[in-house]
């Protein structure tokens, strides 16, 4: 029977997602990763024994692997441009034919130009209130694609050019003019004047669609029935997900979340449309602390973790620091709660506990309320749940020790959450997991 493997964040991303993934795809030998969610603003490291570095964006996570094929489901918010320039990446690395292991769903949505132009304009108009965006545009494609579907650019668009001119010209239109007025008020900063500037470069359509010639010729963008025979080839297929639980589109806490649909859902729905006969196992990955890259809550937060962790996604421009705090049961529970089930636990990043006297752990918050409103999120209205993200932000952790052993904390963990823990890494490279 064929095995499918999804792999799930329970946090608010940068668990080790790329890093389990490469390890499934080795230990199973899986010859397929799909993209089940999310879009370009992924970052996630994997590093070889020999000191190969990738931060992949697009690929599955599994390409350092010889002949393992990736797979963008529908479900995945692409940049055909990043994606290009990632595969020259991989490339320089040693990997061959990067393009010839990877096909798209032709039904995937396509981030234009002045999609990530509008998202970087809109970030920048928020100044010391901003999201933490990555600056991609991934949720201005979303938020088109809900909005005005007709004019959506769809991967099979990119087949037809005459249809993406016609449909790049109205996202410029309607971009620009939502943006009008603000940006007016603002000219005098540097930064929105060189993005504004966008919107009026002159033959951007067909600049764009040529650069993205390659895509074309060699055929990668392809209908579902065709990516499934992918599938269908392969005895084992992981399933790559993409940001975290605690910034889910429904779960998450605004405004401080992202557009993709974190849970298993995606992934299962594309197992049942291969229609293909699986064993199923869902993995909850998570750190042995808390991590969150940008602004928004972390009740658990402690500054003294900055000068104990080093990460490869480090402070940019667009998401601003790298946060960190000690584990958080709370959140782990409500996570696991709305995953859409996890079967077992992956816990990262354990190489931290030799640096600790004793291993700290947020068992619960002093304000009680608190927990009843993180459990009923669901009946909270969209336009309410700031109000539950201010009061997570002021939460008062309740904190307990133990022994910073490896088993001690991994015993704590399955306590507290009543999940196993089959997975743990005490490294950044596949030779680190250990099956437990």
């Amino acid at each position: 029977m064929k095995r499918a493997l999804i792999v799930v964040d329970l946090g608010f991303g940068d668990a080790g997602k790329g890093h389990l993934v490469d390890h499934l795809v080795r230990q199973h030998q899986a010859g397929v990763v799909v993209r089940y969610n999310g879009g370009a603003q992924a970052g996630h490291n994997v590093v070889t024994p020999e000191g190969i570095h990738h931060t992949f964006s697009q690929f599955g996570s599994g390409t350092l692997v010889p002949g393992v094929k990736s797979i963008l489901s529908r479900h995945v918010v692409i940049h055909p441009g990043a994606l290009l320039v990632e595969a020259d990446a991989l490339a320089s690395k040693g990997v061959q034919d990067p393009l010839g292991r990877i096909r798209i769903s032709d039904q995937a949505v396509v981030i234009t130009p002045y999609h990530q132009t509008a998202n970087r304009i809109r970030e920048l108009l928020r100044s010391d209130a901003r999201h933490g965006s990555c600056g991609v545009g991934v949720g201005e494609a979303c938020e088109d694609e809900i909005l005005f579907p007709e004019d959506t650019i769809l991967a099979g668009d990119l087949l037809h050019p005459k249809i993406v001119k016609e449909k790049l010209e109205i996202v410029q239109v309607r971009k620009q003019r939502s943006l009008l007025e603000e940006v007016n008020r603002n000219l005098a900063n540097p930064s929105i004047q060189n993005e504004i500037q966008i919107f009026d470069f002159p033959q951007l359509a067909q600049t764009w669609l040529d650069s993205l010639s390659k895509l074309i010729m060699r055929r990668l963008i392809v209908n579902d029935e065709m990516l499934y025979d992918w599938v269908s080839d392969s005895e084992t297929i992981v399933f790559e997900g993409a940001q975290g639980m605690l910034i889910d589109r429904q779960f998450g806490f605004a405004p401080f979340y992202s557009w993709t649909d974190s849970t298993s859902k995606n992934a299962l729905e594309v197992i049942k449309e291969v229609n293909c006969q699986a064993e199923i196992e869902t993995i909850g990955v998570q750190r042995c602390y808390t991590v969150r890259h940008g602004p928004g809550p972390l009740p658990s937060e402690d500054p003294i973790l900055n000068t104990l962790v080093f990460d490869h996604n480090q402070q940019n421009l667009w998401q601003g620091s790298v946060r960190y705090g000690w584990f958080d049961t709370p959140l782990a529970k409500y996570a696991l709660k709305n995953a859409g089930g996890v079967d077992t636990l992956a816990i990262t990043h354990l190489d931290l506990l030799p640096k600790l006297k004793k291993w700290q752990f947020c068992l619960n918050y002093e304000e009680q309320e608190l927990l009843s409103k993180l459990q009923d999120i669901i009946n909270i209205p969209i336009e309410k749940r700031t109000l539950l993200t201010d009061s997570l932000t002021q939460a008062h952790s309740i904190y307990q020790q133990c022994e910073s052993s490896k088993i001690t904390v991994v015993k704590k963990i399955e306590e507290m959450l009543g999940v196993s823990v089959k997975y743990s890494s005490c490294g950044p490279t596949h030779q680190d997991f250990h099956l437990l």
